[in-house]
């Protein structure tokens, strides 16, 4: 199944320092009064304990990553991930965002960084180690945001000086491995709707304990925006997951929070459609 023409090859680097530091005479000296081998446990230091412009960058690019993640489907073991080409727009315009923000966070550590290096000092006390802390041109060479796109191969494009029977086998291999690799990517869209019907239906399964359940804004939203996504991830045009996807998106459209908190039969008739939803295919 031909995916050049639905989908890219993208993948995401993000590198941020972790600015920590094992302390190997604590380590040393913990393990000795415990009466320990050495290598029995390690003493760890956080180099910027007690402020937060590093670990605000960290969060960030987790938080980059994530959305990465929920916007492609798997492919290569690492790096790269198949993107649709129905979400490229929306995805380069979010990461352009992302980078721009990632690397005014960046900026703002280098442009405090002596002055956090000081904190450190007061902040580690006795654990503080001037060595720990690299020059500041050094520390900028840490981080970085990388992204590359680039189209799905074809079997086509091999262009190898070798006998034809090798390039058979070859392309032959290479369009196996294609296949196994496309049954992965859509099968992850099942999965995350598998997983979203099942969280809901499980929310609702113990009656006795619906009326101690709080149930906020996301219990409806997060459905539709996954039923929203779906309908760009399903690379394959797959008629049984928009199916799924659109009798999902239906019932929770027609969900109304207020009742599912006040009332039981509200609560028990949404828990029947998504539980039919459930049995009617195979996950």
């Amino acid at each position: 199944m031909a995916i050049n023409s639905s989908a890219v090859l993208v993948e995401l680097n993000i590198s941020v320092w972790p600015a920590s530091k094992i302390d190997r005479e604590v380590t040393d000296q913990i393990n000795s009064q415990a009466g320990a081998v050495r290598d029995a446990t390690q003493t760890k230091k956080n180099l910027f304990a007690g402020t937060s412009l590093r670990k605000n960058i960290e969060r960030y690019a987790a938080k980059v990553r994530l959305y990465h993640n929920q916007h492609t489907l798997p492919w290569a073991d690492k790096g790269e991930r198949l993107l649709p080409t129905k979400l490229f727009m929306d995805y380069k315009q979010q990461m352009n965002r992302y980078e721009t923000e990632f690397n005014d966070l960046c900026n703002q550590f280098f442009d405090n960084y002596a002055d956090l290096v000081q904190e450190a000092q007061a902040n580690l006390n006795k654990l503080f180690d001037a060595n720990d802390y690299p020059p500041l041109e050094d520390v900028k060479l840490k981080f970085g945001f990388r992204r590359t796109v680039k189209p799905v191969p074809a079997s086509g494009d091999f262009r190898l000086d070798v006998p034809a029977e090798d390039m058979d086998e070859l392309r032959s291999e290479f369009e196996m491995q294609q296949q196994e690799k496309l049954a992965e990517a859509v099968r992850e869209p099942w999965e995350r709707l598998h997983a979203q019907l099942v969280s809901i239906s499980e929310k609702f399964t113990d009656a006795d304990d619906d009326t101690k359940k709080r149930y906020h804004d996301s219990f409806i939203t997060n459905p539709l925006e996954l039923c929203s996504l779906l309908s760009k991830l399903n690379i394959t045009n797959d008629p049984k997951l928009e199916e799924a996807r659109r009798q999902l998106e239906i019932t929770m459209t027609g969900a109304n929070l207020e009742s599912l908190k006040e009332d039981a039969d509200a609560r028990s008739e949404l828990k029947s459609k998504v539980d039919a939803i459930l049995g009617k295919f195979d996950w």
